[in-house]
C-alpha cells in the first residue's frame, strides 16, 4: 500500500485475517482471475503489493517476467519478498519501499502494471497523477491488470456498497491515516491513459470489480 501520510505497517500481520472477516475469499479472487493475462509479459511494475500473495501468484503466472513492487509499508515489502524467499523467482523480484507519489518511474519500462485494490486508497487527483506516471513508465503495447472496490449502478446492490465503503474508508482512516474519503474514479482514469478494457469480473453483486486493460498505443 502506498497511500502518501498513511502507513500500513501496524496491519501487515492482520490484513488477511481482516480481509476474509469482511469478504471471505472474494478479494483473492479479485486479485487472481486475470493474472493469466500477464504470462508472456517480461517488466511487470506491481504498485502496492501488500503482504505477497498475489506476488506469489504473479511468479508462477508470469514465469520470464522481472517484478518490480512498489511499497510505501517496510512491513507489507518485508512479507510479500518472504512469500519467495529460497525460491527462483526471487532473483527475478525487486523490492522498493516508496511512496509512489515521490517514485521516479524510468519512461517506457514496463509491459504491464498491477493495481490491487490501490487506486481506492488516494484522492482523485493523486490518482490523476498516478495514472499519469504509470502511463509514461509503460511501453506501447502494456496490460494493466486492476482490481478494486465499485458502486454498482442502481439499486440494493449500491446501497449496500455505499454502506461497506463507509465503514472501510472510516476503519482504513482510524488506523492508517489514510487521506482518502471516496473512491476515485479509476477505471475512467486509466480509460483515459489510453486503455481498453479486455474483460472484467464482478463479485459481492458489483462491489469487487477486476478489469483487464490493454494500451491503445499497441493496437495502433
Amino acid at each position: 500500500m502506498n497511500p502518501r501520510g498513511a502507513s500500513f505497517d501496524r496491519l501487515a500481520g492482520l490484513y488477511r485475517p481482516l480481509e476474509f472477516l469482511a469478504f471471505g475469499g472474494d478479494l483473492e479472487r479479485a486479485r487472481f482471475h486475470f493474472l493469466p493475462g500477464l504470462h508472456d509479459c517480461r517488466d511487470i511494475l506491481v504498485l502496492g503489493e501488500g503482504d505477497g500473495r498475489c506476488l506469489a501468484q504473479l511468479v508462477q503466472a508470469a514465469p520470464l517476467a522481472r517484478i518490480h513492487c512498489i511499497d510505501a509499508s517496510a512491513a507489507m515489502l518485508a512479507r510479500a519478498e518472504a512469500r519467495i524467499a529460497g525460491t527462483e523467482a526471487h532473483a527475478r523480484a525487486t523490492f522498493e519501499c516508496r511512496d509512489i507519489m515521490a517514485a521516479r518511474l524510468t519512461p517506457a519500462t514496463y509491459d504491464a502494471v498491477v493495481t490491487l485494490f490501490f487506486l481506492d486508497c488516494f484522492t482523485t487527483p493523486q490518482a490523476e497523477h498516478i495514472v499519469a506516471q504509470v502511463q509514461a513508465a509503460l511501453r506501447p503495447d502494456a496490460r494493466w491488470l486492476f482490481a478494486d472496490f465499485a458502486l454498482p449502478p442502481r439499486g440494493f446492490a449500491r446501497w449496500r456498497a455505499r454502506a461497506w465503503l463507509a465503514v472501510l474508508y472510516t476503519f482504513f482512516r482510524w488506523e492508517t491515516g489514510l487521506p482518502a474519503r471516496a473512491l476515485p474514479p479509476s477505471e475512467e482514469l486509466i480509460r483515459g491513459a489510453g486503455f481498453e478494457p479486455e474483460a472484467s469480473r464482478e463479485l459481492q453483486g458489483g462491489l469487487l470489480r477486476s478489469v483487464i486493460f490493454q494500451s491503445r498505443r499497441g493496437a495502433a
